[in-house]
């Protein structure tokens, strides 16, 4: 072992989210973090699910519309394991990935004629990404030691006809970075804040780039997302050293809790022999 005393980092990003927000009488939002389950209503009138048809919209992942549950009964091969209907006909998707944001329509027939009202949610998904990013693309670590610079990126996926503008103009959907205490971290002068759209302007961005420090043991950064002035969803990124190596990887590691609707992706670092 190298009598160098190097310090690991462990990154831990942590997702939580809570499922609320309304945006009028038959269109829900609904904001959620990648890798955990999510449970979308319908409107049901029928007394079971075998009129029910939910369909699925994303110009940027599909050309038209995409059918998730024809009459009852699952078609859509791609995302086929991870769903499934509810007694009350509500969609359940499990591990929610960052391709899963889009617009979900409920719907139900009768002998070819549509029943009751449309329900119409909303589906966005936040997630937060690490940079320095390794130089091999066969590889998922990353060097990161306490002197360097890290970049978190945490952006939320929205449905193409909802800007990033419009969710912060006129839904009061709104990114921040905070600390374990929940305070803004723009009023920290050694952290630097920066929030954008996407060149297609329906990705929302916030991303906050730091020089780590030793005293960074077991700190917490919050990427959090309100709606209306209510929390929604986070992603927490907590910084850990563990004990000296002569090198300092970072490994992702995805876990998912889905009785507590949360998931945990950790970062490792290995003890190395020199």
């Amino acid at each position: 072992m190298s009598d160098q005393c190097d310090l690991c980092l462990l990154g831990l990003i942590i997702l939580s989210s809570l499922l609320t927000g309304t945006s009028g009488a038959d269109d829900d939002h609904v904001f959620i973090s990648s890798g955990v389950d999510v449970r979308l209503s319908c409107n049901k009138t029928l007394s079971d699910c075998k009129s029910t048809t939910w369909i699925y919209s994303n110009t940027f992942r599909h050309s038209a519309t995409v059918e998730l549950i024809t009459l009852g009964i699952k078609k859509d091969t791609e995302r086929h394991e991870r769903l499934s209907l509810e007694s009350d006909c509500s969609l359940n998707i499990k591990n929610v990935t960052e391709e899963d944001y889009g617009v979900y329509d409920c719907l139900q027939f009768v002998n070819g004629q549509k029943q009751g009202t449309d329900a119409r949610v909303y589906l966005h998904v936040l997630h937060v990404s690490v940079s320095p990013s390794s130089s091999s693309s066969s590889s998922s670590q990353t060097e990161i030691s306490p002197g360097r610079s890290v970049t978190l990126f945490c952006q939320l996926d929205s449905y193409f006809r909802l800007s990033c503008d419009y969710l912060v103009r006129s839904e009061g959907v709104e990114l921040l970075w905070v600390n374990q205490a929940g305070v803004d971290l723009k009023t920290d002068s050694r952290y630097q804040i920066s929030s954008s759209s996407s060149s297609d302007q329906y990705h929302c961005n916030i991303t906050l780039t730091t020089t780590l420090l030793n005293e960074d043991n077991n700190r917490e950064w919050r990427c959090q997302l309100t709606h209306r002035n209510q929390l929604q969803t986070s992603v927490t990124y907590t910084v850990k050293y563990s004990a000296p190596v002569s090198s300092t990887t970072l490994t992702p590691v995805s876990r998912s809790n889905s009785e507590k609707t949360s998931s945990r992706t950790t970062a490792t670092a290995p003890t190395q022999g020199s």
